[in-house]
């Protein structure tokens, strides 16, 4: 699908955007291009100020929405396109086995895994809003949001209004704290888990004879380490010559020492990360909540909706947790594509809500999931899953393909249910089952 060949809405409206992540720009780009006009506030000075420590996985779900809005030549100017997943253990390094992503699989998807850094992608994302007509505010930070009067009020004292705000803004943000106010709602105040990132210059990892082996120039891999309660991620950022690495583990008492934390957690580690250790030199580390849900993600006047994080907070650097921000985008953009009449803003808006909770909760689950499969305690099912992981890979079976009878992997699932999936498709189908079912009344009245 190009740009030139969407849906254009019929009425053209304002969106008022607050937050410039990946999510806050999905929004921008997919709503200028169905022909609505967009403005987003952006407290950061410079796109991409604050993700100096984060590279990115761009699952098939999320890489092949850029590639329906023409954008696969930007995507592959900065990013690569991951081969396989090495698995192994944390504590020793025993390799459990290797997924292989098979062609014919992503075929179906329509997409690719790709890995990039998260600048990288916001730039891209940044610059392609622009290009279409979006109007993105940096270092503007809002600090008050009317939703009945549809305004925002600027640190500056400037008052912006539109026909819809959208939050973007996170967990953190302004919007989210709104919703759970009017919904009565107690955010959640204690971690269960902290997840430590970090780049390393691909020079210093190849000067350990151990490490180095994370850099293989003809097979691009991401490295999935299972340990006793902690794991790590860790794999290469493609158009930079550096190294991410991602650590979980059980919350601990080094929030204002990163580093110190990082190399405490890897002192026992097998050698290639522990290696890594003294390579690490400005780690970031995250808190991991389990969020309450959002019963409600429009507020009561209809006309303020929340997307990204600030509707459904997954796990930081989760396999989906910019993809779904991406979709957000997408699905509210092919709603208001369809736009008539003033008096469908806030149908639209519920509608997103019913296409993309329950699809969010299942996303959620799986990841949650997944980090637990990948950090279970030392016990007899985790030897077990090592056990039957190890006797796969002697037989050359991809590790997350299962045969009848066998329970299916976390990892498994996700490729066949959760990469597969077309967002647009899903608002399209609403859209023929209900949308336009209802317009049709409504013009016959």
């Amino acid at each position: 699908m190009s740009a030139s060949a969407s849906t254009q809405a019929k009425l053209a409206i304002d969106f008022l955007v607050i937050g410039g992540g990946v999510s806050g720009l999905a929004c921008a780009i997919a709503l200028r291009r169905v022909g609505h006009r967009v403005v987003v506030l952006e407290r950061e000075k410079e796109i991409g100020e604050s993700d100096v420590s984060r590279g990115v996985r761009m699952p098939p779900n999320l890489s092949k929405i850029l590639y329906h809005w023409d954008l696969k030549s930007e995507v592959y100017a900065f990013a690569a396109k991951s081969k396989q997943i090495q698995i192994s253990r944390l504590e020793t390094g025993v390799r459990l086995g290797t997924h292989y992503w098979d062609e014919e699989v992503l075929r179906e998807t329509r997409g690719e895994f790709l890995f990039a850094h998260l600048s990288d992608l916001r730039k891209m994302m940044y610059n392609v809003a622009v290009k279409h007509g979006a109007t993105v505010r940096l270092d503007t930070t809002a600090v008050a949001v009317d939703p009945e009067r549809r305004a925002v009020t600027l640190a500056s004292g400037e008052t912006l209004t539109a026909d819809v705000i959208v939050g973007a803004d996170g967990v953190s943000g302004l919007i989210r704290p709104l919703l759970l106010k009017e919904q009565k709602i107690q955010e959640a105040t204690e971690p269960k888990l902290c997840m430590y990132s970090a780049i390393i210059p691909r020079s210093l990892v190849e000067k350990d004879p151990e490490s180095k082996r994370f850099y293989e120039p003809e097979v691009i891999s991401m490295f999935s380490f299972f340990g006793n309660g902690q794991s790590v991620i860790s794999h290469p950022i493609g158009g930079s010559p550096a190294f991410t690495f991602c650590l979980y583990r059980p919350w601990d008492e080094f929030e204002n020492a990163p580093a110190e934390g990082m190399r405490n957690a890897l002192a026992d580690v097998e050698p290639r990360l522990r290696n890594l250790a003294p390579l690490i030199s400005h780690p970031r580390r995250f808190p991991v909540f389990e969020y309450p849900p959002l019963e409600d993600w429009v507020d009561q006047s209809g006309r303020l909706v929340v997307v990204g994080a600030a509707a459904h907070p997954i796990p930081s650097h989760s396999t989906q947790f910019h993809a779904m921000g991406v979709e957000d985008g997408a699905v509210l953009a092919k709603l208001f594509s369809h736009l008539t009449t003033q008096s469908q803003i806030s149908e639209f808006l519920y509608a997103f809500q019913e296409l993309r909770q329950p699809r969010c909760e299942t996303v959620l689950k799986n990841e949650r999931d997944t980090l637990n499969y990948m950090g279970m305690p030392n016990c007899p099912e985790q030897e077990t899953r090592d056990q039957a992981m190890i006797a796969k890979s002697k037989t050359d079976t991809d590790l997350f393909v299962y045969t009848e009878g066998e329970e299916e992997s976390a990892e498994w699932a996700e490729i066949k249910t959760i990469f597969g999936y077309d967002c647009e498709d899903e608002a399209d189908n609403w859209w023929v089952s209900w949308g336009l079912l209802r317009q049709r009344s409504l013009e016959s009245q």
